[in-house]
Parts: C-alpha cells; sequence; structure tokens
C-alpha cells in the first residue's frame, strides 16, 4: 500500500501557462539549489567521506517524486510505493535498508533522508539527501564485510522511521542507532547535515513559490519533465535501434573465492520505448558484492549517458522514464533475494558503467568510451592510537578514467564525476598514518590514440597497530580498449611489513593486521585506450614522457622512438610504425586483453594471486545457505 499524503488544503494545482524567461530563471534557481545543498551538507557533515569526498547524493522532485535536478535519478518512488504510514507537513523520512525501498538506496551505510515540502497546506515537493556513513555497526569496522553472507551482518538496518513527527524530533531514535555504531558523533554530525542540506532545498522551494505563485512554480516542474520527455525521445529515435544488441563484462571476484560474476544487457527499442534486458547475468553471490538495482537508477544511467554523448545541453530528469523499461532478473547479482550481502555492492554498479557505455557506442563507435570507470577501491584502517583513542579511516581511492571520442582519460580521478580526494594533509593530521607517496602511475593508462588514463600509486605509511581491510576489482579483468586502443593496467595492492617479507594482498578481504611501520602500496587501474595507438602524435607522446605519465620504454606502444629521453628521433619512429602496421591485424572494436580463459590461465602467474572459480548454480546456493 502506498504512502498517504495528508494535506491541510486539498485544492487542486491550476495548469498555468508558463512564459521562457520565468521557466528559465526556475530551472537554474533548482540547479543553484542542489549545488547549495551541497555545500550545506560539506560543511556541517563531520566525517571525511561526506565532508572531503563528498559521498553524498541531493535530490529535488515534484509531488509525484520524480526527480527535477540531482544526480542518481529519483529514488524516491520506491519508498514511496512501500511505505505504508502517512506523510504529513513537518515530517522527516530516515532510512537505510535497501530492501525497504526497492534499492532506491543499496546498502546500510547509506543514511538517506526524505523531507515532504508543503507550500500553504499544499504538499509541492519532496528533498532527499544520502550519504555513506563511516561505519553503522556490524561485524567489521567500517560495516563493509567482504565475506558478509547475509544483510543482517552489515550493520543497523533502519527502516523508514520519522526522524521528525509534524517537526517534533525523536531524540530516542537517534540514540537508539547511535548504540549500535563505532564513531557515533560522526554520524550525528552526518546526519544533522543531511537534514540540513534538505531544510536548505525546503526554503528555497518556498521562496520560488511565493516569488513565482505556487501554480507557476508546479506546472514549471511539469514543463521541464515534459521538454525532457521530447528531447530524449528524439534522442532514441535517432540512436537506438530496433536491431538488439548486447554487451556483457565481468565483476572480477567476490571475496569469497567465486568469480567472475558476468553481467550482460541487452538493448533494443520498441516503438518509441528501449528495452534494457538484463537476462544472461548471473545469479546472486553468496557474499556482498550483489547490487538491488533500483530500476529508475538503471533507467538514469541510460538517460545521463545518452543525454552526454549526444546533446549535453539537456537538463537530466526523470522526464523520460516512461521511454525506458527496464528488465531484471530475480535472483540475479542486480536482484538478489532478501537477506543477501549487499555491503560491497560498489564493485557491481560501477560496472554497470561500463556495460552502458558500451552498450550505447556499439553501433556509433565514434561515441564509443574505452572502461575504467570500474569501481571505487576502499580502504579501511582502524585501531587505537597512543592516547587509546579509536580511530577509523573510511578512504575511496581513484583510478584510470577511460579515454573518450574526445580526448585522454583523467588520470586518478573517481568514477563519481563529484568525488574529490581527501587531501593528504588531513589524512595525516587525522589519523596515524603518512602518505608517503602520492603519484600517477606511467603506462598504466591504455595507449590509443586517445591515452587511457593512468592509474594511481598511493604509499601509506601505518603509525600505529591496527588492522585493515580492502576493497578493489579489476585485479583480474583489463579495462578494456575501444575503437583499437589496448586495455588499461589492473589493480593491485602489496604489504611491504617491517620485518622485510612482501604480501600480495588480496583485492577483498577484511582484518588485516598490520603493525607500526607496515607500508602498504595501492596501486589503482588504467583506464582503457581510445582509437588506433600508431595515430598518436608522436610530440604529443614526448610531452608525455617529459611529464612522467608514460615512461621512455613505453612510448613505444605508439611506435615513438625517443632519442636521450624524451625528443622524437623521426626516422626512427616512421621504421618503427611501418614495422608494427606490417604486423598486425584489424583492429579489434574492444580489445580486453585475451579471452577470458586465457586471462584466467595466467592470472596467477601475472598478479600472484589465485583465480577464482566459476560455481555452478548449486556451488552459489550451497554458499548462500552458509
Amino acid at each position: 500500500m502506498p504512502a498517504t499524503i495528508i494535506q491541510s488544503n486539498a485544492q487542486p494545482f491550476d495548469s498555468v501557462e508558463v512564459d521562457p524567461v520565468t521557466l528559465d530563471i526556475i530551472e537554474n534557481a533548482l540547479r543553484h539549489l542542489r549545488e547549495e545543498m551541497d555545500a550545506t551538507l560539506v560543511r556541517t557533515a563531520m566525517s571525511p567521506a561526506i565532508r572531503e569526498q563528498g559521498d553524498a547524493f541531493p535530490l529535488v522532485t515534484d509531488r509525484d517524486g520524480r526527480m527535477i535536478v540531482g544526480q542518481m535519478g529519483s529514488f524516491l518512488q520506491g519508498f514511496l510505493a512501500n511505505y505504508e504510514g502517512t506523510i504529513e507537513e513537518g515530517d522527516v523520512i530516515w532510512l537505510s535498508d535497501a530492501y525497504a525501498c526497492e534499492g532506491a538506496i543499496s546498502h546500510n551505510n547509506d543514511w538517506v533522508i526524505f523531507l515532504p515540502v508543503f507550500h500553504e497546506g499544499r504538499l509541492i515537493g519532496w528533498v532527499s539527501m544520502f550519504g555513506h556513513q563511516t561505519d553503522v555497526g556490524g561485524k567489521t569496522p567500517g560495516s563493509l564485510p567482504t565475506d558478509g553472507t547475509s544483510i543482517f551482518q552489515e550493520g543497523i538496518r533502519i527502516p523508514p522511521v520519522k526522524i521528525y513527527r509534524k517537526g517534533v524530533f525523536n531524540d530516542e531514535l537517534l540514540a537508539l542507532v547511535l548504540h549500535q555504531v563505532r564513531i557515533p558523533e560522526w554520524n550525528r554530525s552526518d546526519l544533522n547535515a543531511l537534514v540540513a542540506s534538505c531544510r536548505t532545498a525546503e526554503r528555497r522551494m518556498r521562496e520560488l513559490c511565493e516569488r513565482f505563485g505556487v501554480d507557476t512554480y508546479v506546472s514549471s516542474l511539469d514543463l521541464l519533465l515534459e521538454r525532457n520527455y521530447r528531447a530524449v525521445k528524439e534522442l532514441i529515435a535517432r540512436n537506438i535501434s530496433t536491431e538488439p544488441i548486447s554487451f556483457e563484462d565481468y565483476v572480477c571476484d567476490d571475496g569469497a573465492g567465486f568469480g567472475p560474476y558476468k553481467l550482460k544487457c541487452t538493448m533494443w527499442r520498441e516503438g518509441e520505448k528501449v528495452i534494457l534486458d538484463l537476462d544472461g547475468t548471473d545469479p546472486q553471490s553468496p557474499s556482498s558484492i550483489n547490487y538491488l538495482l533500483n530500476e529508475n537508477v538503471q533507467k538514469m544511467f541510460f538517460g545521463a549517458y545518452l543525454i552526454k554523448a549526444f546533446d549535453p545541453q539537456i537538463l537530466i530528469n526523470d522526464g523520460f522514464y516512461p521511454l525506458v523499461e527496464v528488465r531484471v532478473p530475480e535472483g540475479s547479482i542486480l536482484r538478489p533475494k532478501f537477506p543477501a550481502a549487499l555491503s560491497c555492492r560498489t564493485h557491481t554498479l560501477s560496472r554497470l558503467f561500463d556495460v552502458m557505455g558500451a552498450l550505447l557506442g556499439q553501433k556509433t563507435p565514434q561515441f564509443l568510451n574505452a572502461a575504467g570507470t570500474s569501481t571505487a577501491p576502499h580502504l579501511m584502517y582502524s585501531g587505537y592510537d597512543s592516547e587509546d583513542e579509536f580511530f577509523q579511516l573510511f578512504q575511496i581511492g581513484f583510478g584510470g578514467i577511460p579515454a573518450r571520442p574526445h580526448g585522454d582519460g583523467p588520470d586518478g580521478h573517481s568514477m563519481w564525476p563529484d568525488f574529490t580526494n581527501v587531501p593528504n594533509e588531513f589524512l595525516e593530521r587525522y589519523f596515524p598514518i603518512r602518505i608517503e607517496r602520492y603519484e600517477t602511475i606511467p603506462d598504466s593508462g591504455g595507449a590509443g590514440f586517445f591515452r587511457g588514463g593512468n592509474g594511481m600509486l598511493i604509499a601509506y605509511r601505518f603509525l600505529e597497530p591496527g588492522v585493515i581491510s580492502i576493497h578493489d576489482d579489476r585485479w583480474l579483468l583489463y579495462p578494456w580498449g575501444v575503437n583499437g586502443g589496448e586495455p588499461g593496467s589492473r589493480s593491485s595492492k602489496i604489504l611491504y611489513r617491517t620485518d622485510g617479507s612482501v604480501e600480495v594482498v588480496a583485492p577483498k578481504i577484511d582484518n588485516i593486521r598490520v603493525s607500526s611501520g607496515d607500508l602498504l602500496h595501492f596501486l589503482t587501474w588504467g583506464g582503457g585506450g581510445w582509437g588506433d595507438p600508431l595515430q598518436r602524435d608522436p610530440e604529443n607522446v614526448a610531452l608525455e614522457v617529459r611529464r612522467g605519465l608514460i615512461s621512455s620504454e613505453g612510448a613505444r606502444r605508439y611506435g615513438v622512438v625517443l632519442t636521450g629521453e624524451d625528443q622524437v628521433d623521426g626516422d626512427s619512429t616512421l621504421l618503427l610504425r611501418r614495422s608494427m602496421l606490417n604486423g598486425r591485424g584489424e583492429l579489434p572494436l574492444f580489445n580486453y586483453g585475451g579471452t577470458l580463459d586465457e586471462i584466467l590461465e595466467r592470472c596467477h602467474q601475472e598478479t600472484g594471486l589465485s583465480a577464482p572459480v566459476r560455481p555452478s548454480w548449486a556451488d552459489r546456493r550451497s554458499a548462500q545457505s552458509l
């Protein structure tokens, strides 16, 4: 039964004409409102994940929960469809349970606030903000157990509850939740910041209603959605074929020894509507890489790619949703059955970006991106310092972004465009850690006419005994290149102990004990290349050698020979390129670095780690039951 909205004024809204200038003013006011929400959040949150890194996502919707501005698409409608209570003015909803909102948020660490906005007794829209909490309890510090087999092991799971009821704060509810977490002062501050961000948006929406009139404001939202619908409808007609096309990619492993896990999507157009069918995706994992995919979020992934590739001036909102149908197989890694573990879903979520980019670009290779928007590597480090104070670091690392049709991929960047790194000075000030190296890895980006972004090497020196957890992917399968571009490099983690021993650390593992003085080399993946490397300007290659982005030896991947260290030898370059052209065949549309079987065969030799095992359905069900 859907939520019941109680309004003191039930008068319906009148649909009015809105002149283009007024519509433009309201649209831009809403864009800035979203930015003000972000600014309020980062200035009042306490955890580095939100305050420094920006791991939070705003949303402003119309009265039906359709996104007008935001980033992840509307994650409100799953809540509205499943909440059986009433919604009144002054209420503020708080939740973190993915299963209670159709995957609108995707693991227990994400706390989301929903705030209904009323004006003169009538609901005019919703605002929301969710942010990743450093810890929400559970079996491991950080609440992201790689070996979790149930969501009950992943920290406190908050159903939809009212943290404010008709404006009255529920302090006992907050006390109950904070009693379950390891750093309650951070969670308290972050929750207050989420609410404050929504309050800011609420004020701005009411100001717009007072300035232009509530009917003009509501009609403007309808027009913005309708304009988006018409624009995307035209993009779909021009760029999406009625002939089905498919693409598949893999999550390397699940931390429990199983993998790789296939994600497959088939796309075609039926009339005006696009079908995204994920049939063929592997069954759910017994471990925690399952991702409860919300259909509206998948629609937003599709729409964002389509708009950015073909017409970036279009305002991204939910207007086009009726033009997209998403089909997700039950019991798959993208629609796991309760109570499947979800905490490490980032790897599966992010791999969908590569799949969608490949789908949308296959028929128009000039718009095809390489792979590399592939994961969000996590490092957790916790323990007690010399003053017996508990510390807990949660950090998301950055890798190489894929090369694009119009340029090189950025070096060492997050898969989320609005994320920033946590400054090293901040880390060294607040945690017993020293950053001894922070640099891009030469040659890690795939060679191409446009180079894939280089990965990062971060060297962490641990200054206190403690435990670390690492969550990463793209350690087994390469980020593929396109249109003749080469794959990017894979990620790796190497631990140098004070006793002189060296360990290659598994990509998904918890509770590794470290001693004071141990050094972790945290190497991330490189993005795939785009286009023929032999067509890249030799002077550009030489420039990047001087900048340390390509090595002298790596320049030969582009058929470039240097004299000294960084000057192009024109004659030798010409001869080398001719020789390389004579020895190769037709360039592939996708370059994976080998077949899946070949990569699995040489896994141990190249990575130092054992290859995961492709399990049967029975194996998966047996492990899940454990």
